[in-house]
């Protein structure tokens, strides 16, 4: 059960179906943002209206793909469903770890301020679920040449870690199969890249201006997915983002 299938849901629903799982997305609106999906496996549900819960059945594996917020709706969602109800991914973001933090690993305490770390943490350690906290993600439809072409990102020195859409998919479902319960990963390509450094590759490959550099006081951080390549064992389909972003380009103009 896919619980928001968004951008990567939507992904996840697909690999999930070519690997052979019986796969199930839910949407507050299915009939109008499922359209791609077919309609037997299109499911409402919406965790501020109740009477939806009882749409997604018991047992049931869960990947949880929203923020986990606000905290009482999720305790109440869950305090209906039994224990053994099945395992549970939770998506995250490498975001709980604020801006200016240097190296993260799975050690680095999150800001447990934040209501969606709140969120993970109670379903980590009350029901064993799973954090899968995401970097950046891009793909197709989130081109990150788009971004730049539209003025979106500044030249700054800024470090930024990056994941494709595909990859974030595949290592929720991984992460389903062979994850601890209670476990955290960190998921990026593994090289974390300043947006001026990007921007001077794009320039050269394909002609993008760069615009004028801009200073920040935020440094970014560097984000370690040394346990989701030993412990895991996940290997990347994307782990170079100037090809992927080569074969997105490539595939937008055909």
């Amino acid at each position: 059960m896919i619980l928001g299938t968004g951008y990567t849901g939507r992904r996840l629903y697909h690999q999930a179906r070519e690997t052979g799982w019986k796969a199930f997305a839910t949407s507050r609106k299915p009939d109008t943002h499922l359209s791609d999906i077919a309609p037997e496996h299109r499911i409402l549900f919406d965790l501020a209206q109740p009477e939806t819960w009882q749409s997604i059945p018991v047992p049931a594996h869960i990947i949880w793909c929203f923020p986990a917020t606000p905290l009482h709706l999720v305790q109440a969602f869950f305090a209906d469903r039994p224990s053994a109800s099945g395992r549970m991914i939770v998506m995250g973001s490498t975001s709980a770890y604020g801006t200016n933090c240097g190296s993260v690993t799975e050690q680095t305490p999150p800001n447990d301020h934040l209501p969606r770390v709140q969120g993970e943490e109670y379903l980590r350690t009350r029901f064993g679920a799973v954090i899968i906290r995401l970097a950046g993600l891009y793909g197709p439809g989130r081109n990150v040449l788009d971004w730049m072409r539209k003025g979106r990102i500044r030249n700054t020195q800024k470090w930024v870690n990056l994941l494709h859409v595909e990859d974030a998919a595949g290592i929720c479902l991984q992460a389903l199969e062979r994850a601890p319960d209670g476990a955290t990963y960190l998921a990026s390509d593994g090289i974390p890249r300043t947006w001026a450094e990007i921007f001077s590759f794009a320039s050269s490959k394909w002609n993008i201006p760069i615009p004028p550099p801009t200073r920040l006081q935020e440094t970014g951080k560097h984000v370690s997915i040394h346990t989701l390549l030993t412990d895991l064992n996940y290997t990347l389909r994307f782990p170079d983002l100037y090809q992927a972003l080569d074969r997105i380009e490539g595939n937008s103009s055909a």
